[in-house]
């Protein structure tokens, strides 16, 4: 367990956020499967909360309008030096920005863009709030990747808008990239071709450390949620794809080493 940095280098994954419909049942299932706590956090989009481990911020959730019928998900938050200067870029190079950039409140400023293949993610400028406060305990971000149907185009995307190097993994059936930053990898692309769901498009995913992973497998299913691929040996450790009751897909794993 360690104090995230308070200064992310730009392109660093920082925060993580979901939009739900129904904040107080959602708050209670990641209560039961993290052991999450939760604060007030700005209300300029609306209700949301922090949630807390430890006492340290480690996500945020937030409370869709009832007008609005957006799919649920899990988004990552890269952060930027300037917001606006990322966004132009982001626009530049093929992407869109639907929301912002805009400040939320004192904590930062903010916006919300995807790239040239669809998946969503979000820029953020910190002031008051730095993100992610704290690394390698259970019920905390400990990878975020990008499911797309190839790595090679959307890869090229990344690199324009946030310098990125990146580190292919060569070999004939698997299409996988790690972005790096200082020589070292914060976040991956994974090409999954056909595999790609139809109801989704290409996606990040949040990966989340837990203790045991089949037995936070199995509270997912305890508390409401759905295991869509049950728990497995990967490179990075042990770890399942499940879904919370709202549908909002993501990822548990028991890191390799712990």
């Amino acid at each position: 367990m360690t104090e995230a940095a308070a200064r992310r280098t730009p392109g660093t994954p920082c925060w993580v956020s979901l939009l739900v419909h129904g904040l107080h049942t959602t708050q209670e299932f990641y209560a039961g499967l993290f052991g999450w706590e939760f604060a007030p956090g700005p209300e300029q989009l609306g209700p949301y909360v922090r949630a807390l481990v430890d006492g340290r911020e480690v996500a945020g959730i937030g409370q869709l309008p009832p007008d609005r019928h957006l799919p649920v998900a899990w988004t990552t938050y890269l952060a930027t030096d300037d917001a606006d200067v990322t966004a132009e870029t982001i626009r530049a190079c093929g992407g869109t920005v639907g929301v912002g950039p805009l400040d939320a409140g004192e904590a930062g400023r903010m916006a919300i863009a995807s790239d040239p293949g669809g998946a969503v993610f979000g820029i953020w400028q910190a002031a008051a709030h730095v993100g992610t406060a704290l690394a390698g305990a259970p019920g905390t971000p400990v990878w975020n990747e990008l499911v797309t149907r190839e790595t090679s185009t959307v890869a090229k995307f990344y690199q324009a808008v946030f310098g990125y190097g990146t580190e292919a993994v060569v070999s004939a059936d698997f299409d996988y990239q790690t972005l790096q930053l200082d020589d070292r990898p914060v976040a991956s692309l994974h090409g999954v071709g056909h595999a790609l769901p139809r109801d989704r498009g290409p996606h990040w995913m949040t990966h989340f450390e837990v203790a045991d992973t089949d037995e936070a497998a199995r509270r997912v299913v305890e508390l409401g949620g759905h295991v869509l691929q049950p728990p497995r040996e990967g490179a990075g450790g042990r770890m399942a794809t499940v879904a919370d009751p709202e549908g909002a897909t993501f990822r548990i794993v028991r890191s390799a080493g712990r």
